[in-house]
């Protein structure tokens, strides 16, 4: 599967399965995304490829790191230090995100009180179990 930025600068190949397919509903994916709710999936370091650009990255926690397009700001990837082996890669950048819909809902004990979640699916209160 491919995808990249809005503007097109970065572009990035994953291959492999996606694994922890989710909606992230932390309050620094809210902040860095300026959504209510942000849908990840994970893949193992070696099999995401950048094809184009480079990412801009900073550091959002004391064990986080995450990857934005430097030109129009589309959040791109989130990497832990606890979980070195693994990329989480923002769904909504794949070219084709409808192949990769979440199966659960993670840190839902952030979320923001008016979100309503009807879907279904399971919701873990914090983190993923590892």
């Amino acid at each position: 599967m491919e995808g990249g930025c809005f503007c097109g600068y970065v572009r990035y190949r994953v291959g492999g399965p996606p694994a922890d397919e989710t909606f992230c509903h932390c309050s620094i994916c809210r902040r860095t995304s300026g959504a209510p709710a942000v849908a990840w999936f994970t893949v193992p370091v070696s099999d995401y490829e950048l094809l184009a650009g480079e990412p801009a990255s900073f550091r959002s926690s004391d064990h986080g790191t995450r990857s934005f397009c430097p030109r129009c700001g589309t959040p791109l990837t989130f990497r832990s230090d606890r979980l070195a082996g693994e990329v989480d890669v923002t769904t909504c950048s794949l070219d084709q995100p409808e192949r990769v819909p979440p199966r659960t809902h993670t840190r839902a004990a952030s979320k923001l009180s008016w979100l309503r979640l009807g879907d279904g699916l399971p919701v873990h209160e914090e983190a993923r179990q590892v």
